[in-house]
């Protein structure tokens, strides 16, 4: 299928992108690498009259790790993220979620950004950034704001973005020392998208009892949900199969998994409960050694 007639604009800026938006605002959209726009463009699912493309934007493909955290812009590309040592040794949950994004010409195109603002509830990269507690960096017309993943997320394919605003960056907050991590994942196929997906840190006290953990779900709601209660039920927990098994189950109360094409809301339960426990023993799994004094 081919897309409806639209206006094409090169922004060879974030400020020119941004006059754009203020200019079209809901008859515009952003064109950043296209992995999921272009599909819903040629099914004629989006009808914008107006395409802003911001790849010239060059401010927007910076990257930083400081005291802050990390600090991507929103043209990073998934495979600069997957394969940058500094990235990885920053915050290696991340890492780990791109190598599983789509295939290698996807993840060569695709960006933070454009995955965030698409705000599929099946992907990777908005799992991750609401298990770290991360946040967007949207600016308008009207000035610049962060956006606290908790609050971005709003319902299917839809966030709390203005039609006006351009997301510049995307933040992580510093990577915790002495963490393990997880992205575990189960697809139908090497590079379809997954049908539940799991991401998950864990950090040890000095008794070697959980002190702190985070658990999100991708695949399993209209957005990927925080499992908030069953992390603070792990805290002074000692790790273990029993502490895994019991949080599978728990972090599944009250989340009502759909049905659809890819198996029943048993199956999802099921899936979903196992991929929980799996991510957990991972991420114990990863916790560094202690060094001896």
């Amino acid at each position: 299928m081919k897309p409806p007639p639209f206006e094409y604009y090169a922004a060879d800026s974030a400020q020119e992108a941004v006059s754009l938006l203020a200019e079209y605002g809901p008859d515009a959209k952003v064109l950043a690498g296209g992995q999921s726009l272009v599909p819903l463009l040629a099914l004629r699912m989006s009808r914008p009259e107006h395409l802003v493309d911001v790849n010239r934007a060059a401010e927007l493909e910076q990257q930083r790790s400081d005291a802050d955290g990390l600090h991507l812009g929103a043209l990073t590309r998934h495979r600069v993220t997957e394969r940058s040592a500094g990235i990885r040794a920053a915050n290696p949950l991340l890492s780990e979620a791109a190598r599983l994004i789509g295939h290698a010409a996807i993840r060569n195109r695709g960006t933070i950004g454009g995955s965030i603002a698409h705000a599929d509830p099946a992907a990777e990269m908005p799992t991750v950034l609401l298990a770290l507690d991360g946040a967007v960096e949207a600016v308008s017309r009207h000035g610049t704001r962060q956006i606290p993943a908790s609050g971005f997320f709003e319902s299917y394919l839809t966030t709390a973005l203005e039609p006006d605003e351009l997301i510049t960056a995307v933040h992580f907050p510093p990577w915790a020392p002495g963490s393990g991590w997880s992205f575990t994942e189960f697809s139908r196929r090497s590079g379809d998208f997954g049908i539940i997906g799991v991401a998950a840190t864990l950090r040890l006290g000095d008794r070697g009892t959980i002190a702190e953990a985070r658990i999100a779900i991708s695949g399993g709601a209209e957005t990927a949900v925080r499992a908030s209660r069953t992390e603070k039920a792990l805290i002074g927990q000692f790790p273990g199969d029993g502490t895994w098994i019991a949080a599978g189950c728990d972090a599944l109360e009250g989340l009502d998994l759909p049905a659809d094409l890819h198996g029943s809301a048993a199956y999802r339960r099921h899936l979903a409960a196992a991929l929980i426990e799996r991510a957990l023993r991972l991420a114990h799994e990863r916790i560094p050694a202690r060094v001896p004094a």
